[in-house]
């Protein structure tokens, strides 16, 4: 570690936050909608711009179709539109609002593209518009004739897609929703605000086209087909076109002396102007590079020994398509981080800066690593959103950051796979108020939140690309310091449940849960400290530190039980030492008897293959998942997916998640697998 501080320090005041900025307001220019011209056009910018400073970069190209797969995730055909505009031509007996006058231009893709549902097929023609509310379920249609018409819905547009236009004969959908985001976007919030809504079409859908309202829009709509008693009708055309075509990579290298390398990532898709997400991430990435390369270049920096490699991506479908290429490579990659949304502005947005650290089942020294050189940041000079105390000792960010589980959803999901094995943090910024909407425009994002994400970034990848024995070292030391940190919150916390019950009972599985979540913990630690062998070889500091770890946990376990015994001893009680085991359901015996064990590298994306399986599986799966209104399926989905090595039970995955999450869910897990076996991507042993 001697000499970081003044490295990092020299990356800082390199680092140009006003320039990253800058590439915000560029990227922004552009309809980055993945595989299309627009992308393209941003994707040759970003190579441009790292050939005028002076790195190496390259331009890569994967095919867009819908015959290539990589890996798991299927690609899909490029997508372009030149024009498309929707007008209110008859608007019934009930239009007294400016919104719902004749001529009235609903949508204009050239002034919003937002305004239309991407991928949108070629369109033109009057039709009429008929209202489904939600449009998600079956009863939604009951009386209802739409076929040959347009229908105005707030729902998901893949359900409505299958339920008004695949089954129903529907021309088209018009979307008016705008999604929740608590508590930064309340319901009702951003009413003259588009959201960002794409069709993904796969292989035997019934294409079609749609348009995006604003809220306030589709109430007027809503209330004119409600309260008139002639129909409504819309114009609508769209000139676009689905064809073969390719996606685009961005990669750039600060080479290094050795085949192993680190990965900076940064998806650079999204339509226009998509700021924050994710211009924002793209954008640090690449003043993250020219920071480095300056650095090394002048000697200010040494040359590394590992190579930090950056890459800018269509999101995940670049990474799967980049990595299923390099598949022979997998070994030499170290470590990965991925930048996505880092760039609020957080009085405007309400966000705070995160750091999601990678999956459990990918225990690493990667997000402790990040964390530190994170806490570091206030000590470097010229700080401008750093204050010192009220006595002048120490100093305070006036920034709003904390770190949090794996919940996926950006690339670090693909790379932090266990079969993929590149442990991979993320640096983000949410809850985001304007996210995937109109309103996520260049001047919500911040300079300052910029430079601090870039350059730490850039600090993180340049201390793994030259650590060695001494880090690795140190590195152990300070994750052990942290895991110490870690158990005393969790055994604190369970102490203090305990102290609020006086039943035997629960307080024998009190003492039982605290058991097990503290043999959970010592677990994925151990794991994380095996991975400084990657970095080293510090084999016998390595038994040190789990003896260490170990020591801790067991005077963490012994100092908690003694204080229950002693709240049990008050009660005139004495916690048994075993207790009753519970009888196993029916779905947790199947799951006990079930080993899966994955076909396909990488993560499986479901929701695409969905219509390999017979319509009865199909619609039983949705009913399934349309009980989990918050979303938290797909993490959990996903968290077991990385369990199934081919050597745990699917009762002990379940057990493992709801160690990860807090969550239990045997049925759904249970079901999610069965269905990845009918589609060959999982195989019971």
């Amino acid at each position: 570690m001697k000499g970081f501080r003044e490295n990092y320090d020299r990356i800082w005041q390199t680092y140009s936050g006003q320039a990253a900025w800058q590439i915000v307001a560029d990227l922004g220019r552009f309809h980055r909608i993945q595989a299309s011209p627009g992308y393209r056009q941003a994707a040759q910018l970003v190579y441009d711009l790292l050939v005028r400073e002076g790195l190496e970069a390259e331009m890569l190209s994967y095919p867009a179709n819908q015959e290539a797969t990589f890996w798991a995730w299927p690609s899909f055909q490029e997508w372009d539109c030149s024009e498309a505009t929707l007008r209110l031509v008859d608007p019934g007996n009930g239009a007294t609002a400016q919104l719902c006058s004749p001529g009235t231009v609903l949508a204009d893709f050239r002034a919003s593209p937002m305004s239309l549902i991407q991928r949108s097929i070629p369109f033109e023609g009057e039709v009429e518009v008929v209202l489904v509310e939600d449009g998600v379920k079956e009863s939604d249609y009951d009386g209802l004739d739409v076929a040959g018409k347009v229908v105005l819905s707030r729902g998901d547009v893949r359900r409505v897609q299958e339920l008004a236009v695949e089954q129903r004969g529907a021309l088209g959908i018009l979307f008016d929703g705008m999604r929740v985001v608590s508590p930064v976007r309340p319901q009702g919030d951003l009413a003259d605000v588009r959201q960002y809504t794409s069709f993904w079409w796969r292989p035997g859908d019934t294409q079609c086209f749609g348009f995006v309202l604003t809220p306030r829009q589709g109430q007027a709509l809503r209330r004119l087909l409600k309260d008139g008693d002639a129909p409504v009708r819309i114009h609508a055309k769209v000139d676009s076109r689905l064809y073969d075509g390719a996606l685009e990579l961005v990669q750039a290298t600060i080479p290094g002396q050795a085949e192993e390398e680190i990965l900076v990532v940064a998806h650079l898709c999204h339509p226009q102007p998509s700021a924050n997400d994710n211009a924002s991430g793209a954008a640090a990435a690449l003043e993250a590079a020219r920071t480095l390369h300056v650095l090394v270049a002048n000697g200010d920096l040494a040359r590394p020994k590992r190579t930090i490699r950056f890459l800018w991506m269509p999101e995940m479908t670049g990474t799967f398509a980049y990595l299923a290429d390099r598949e022979a490579e997998l070994d030499h990659l170290i470590a990965g981080i991925n930048l996505d949304m880092v760039g609020e502005d957080q009085s405007q947005t309400g966000s705070s800066w995160l750091i999601e650290r990678p999956p459990d089942a990918a225990a690493s020294f990667a997000p402790d690593l990040l964390a530190h050189l994170r806490d570091e940041l206030p000590a470097l000079k010229n700080m401008t959103d750093v204050s010192p105390s009220h006595t002048g000792v120490g100093a305070i960010p006036l920034y709003r950051q904390t770190q949090v589980p794996f919940s996926g959803g950006s690339d670090h999901y693909v790379l932090s796979d266990p079969s993929v094995g590149v442990p991979t943090p993320m640096l983000i910024q949410w809850p985001d108020r304007f996210y995937h909407t109109a309103a996520d425009t260049p001047d919500r994002t911040d300079p300052q939140s910029l430079a601090r994400a870039g350059s730490l970034a850039a600090a993180y990848a340049y201390w793994l690309a030259t650590a060695g024995a001494e880090e690795a070292t140190w590195l152990g030391y300070e994750m052990v310091a942290r895991f110490k940190v870690c158990l005393a919150k969790d055994t604190q916390a369970s102490v203090t449940k305990a102290l609020d019950t006086e039943e035997v009972e629960s307080l024998a599985r009190a003492v039982a849960g605290l058991d097990r979540r503290l043999a959970y913990l010592l677990d994925r630690q151990k794991a994380a400290l095996d991975s400084l062998a990657w970095l080293a070889p510090v084999e016998c500091r390595t038994a040190e530190l789990h003896t260490e770890a170990q020591r801790a946990t067991n005077h963490e376990l012994a100092w908690a039980k003694g204080i229950i015994d002693l709240h049990a001893t008050t009660l005139g009680i004495q916690i048994p030492t075993e207790i009753q085991a519970t009888s196993l359901s029916e779905a947790e015996q199947q799951a006990a008897a079930l080993i899966p064990a994955r076909q396909v590298r990488g993560p499986i994306p479901l929701q695409q293959h969905l219509r390999q399986v017979d319509d009865q599986t199909r619609a039983a799966w949705l009913q399934l998942i349309d009980k989990h209104k918050d979303g938290t399926h797909y993490t959990l989905m996903e968290l077991a997916s990385y369990w199934a090595d081919g050597t745990r039970s699917l009762l002990d995955i379940a057990d493992l998640v709801e160690m990860e999450t807090g969550t239990r869910d045997v049925d759904l897990l249970l079901a999610y697998f069965q269905l990845l076996a009918k589609m060959g991507f999982v195989e019971f042993r």
